[in-house]
């Protein structure tokens, strides 16, 4: 089974930018669809954005649509988010996640990354 390990959340001011990244170890990164999911303090787990296992289907939260991109990277096993134009709203806990079904179903995903810290400052 694949491991899950996140990087490059902060803390950055409203109207800015960053990317996280997620890493997984194992040979087999490209036969497994990716997400990323967000917990903000007191609130349920949401599901941000998803990627098929080619890079060629994307699906977006609809909060989300316009600001953020995700990718990957198969030969590096890397999949990113990019978050443009980042709101206080968007403050939460962002975890990586992967799946072996059809990637637009936030339900199927089944294996998950520690999580990195977003702050988004007003």
């Amino acid at each position: 089974q694949v491991q899950l390990v996140e990087s490059g959340g902060g803390l950055v001011q409203a109207g800015g930018s960053l990317r996280l990244s997620c890493a997984a170890s194992g040979r087999t990164f490209n036969i497994y669809a990716m997400g990323w999911f967000r917990q903000a303090p007191d609130k349920e787990r949401e599901f941000v954005a998803a990627l098929s296992r080619t890079g060629t289907g994307t699906y977006y939260a609809d909060s989300v649509k316009g600001r953020f991109t995700i990718s990957r990277d198969n030969a590096k096993n890397t999949v990113y988010l990019q978050m443009n134009s980042l709101k206080p709203e968007d403050t939460a806990v962002y975890y990586c996640a992967a799946t072996r079904k059809i990637y637009y179903y936030a339900r199927d995903y089944d294996t998950w990354g520690q999580g990195t810290q977003v702050t988004v400052s007003s």
